[in-house]
């Protein structure tokens, strides 16, 4: 059975006809609510600027949210230093 669902989508006042997984609906479409809000609050705040300005800075502003979010759940130095403790314990087990 396909899992498949159509929708369309609001993003700054253009509609967009999606087709996505019946799991993956709510993810997108708070997405879509989220970039629209903060397009108006741009609206509101900037009156000289079209859309585009306003759809490029809350991409640029939710980018920059990604980015940090991925650099805190780095865990590879963590990884790193288990690694090194887990060898140096190897190390002295094996000396006797």
């Amino acid at each position: 059975m396909d899992d498949k669902l159509s929708i369309r989508v609001n993003v700054a006042d253009r509609y967009y006809p999606l087709r996505v997984d019946r799991d993956d609906e709510e993810k997108i479409r708070k997405a879509a609510r989220l970039i629209n809000e903060k397009v108006l609050q741009y609206k509101q705040r900037y009156h000289d600027k079209d859309v585009q300005d306003f759809l490029a800075m809350a991409s640029l502003q939710y980018v920059i949210k990604m980015l940090d979010l991925e650099n805190k759940h780095d865990y590879s130095p963590i990884v790193d230093a288990v690694k090194d403790l887990n060898d140096k314990l190897e190390a002295i087990l094996t000396e006797e």
